[in-house]
């Protein structure tokens, strides 16, 4: 997994009716945009430290919008 600041990262939900999670990367903190990664959640704000599992993807953020991973 790599990532850049700006990208976002999806945690897929793990049981039935739950929603995924997502975050924007404000910084990368691991070598050539490997983990972990410091994050901002977007459904409550809090800032936090992850290093992702295989349930997470990184949505790519370019000029014209995301991108595949």
């Amino acid at each position: 997994m790599k990532a850049n600041v700006g990208d976002r990262l999806v945690i897929r939900g793990h049981h039935v009716g739950e929603h995924d999670r997502d975050a924007e990367i404000l910084e990368v903190r691991g070598e050539v945009g490997t983990p972990p990664y410091l994050v901002r959640w977007a459904d409550d704000g809090h800032v936090s430290l992850i290093h992702p599992g295989p349930d997470a993807l990184v949505q790519h953020l370019g000029r014209t919008g995301a991108r595949a991973p």
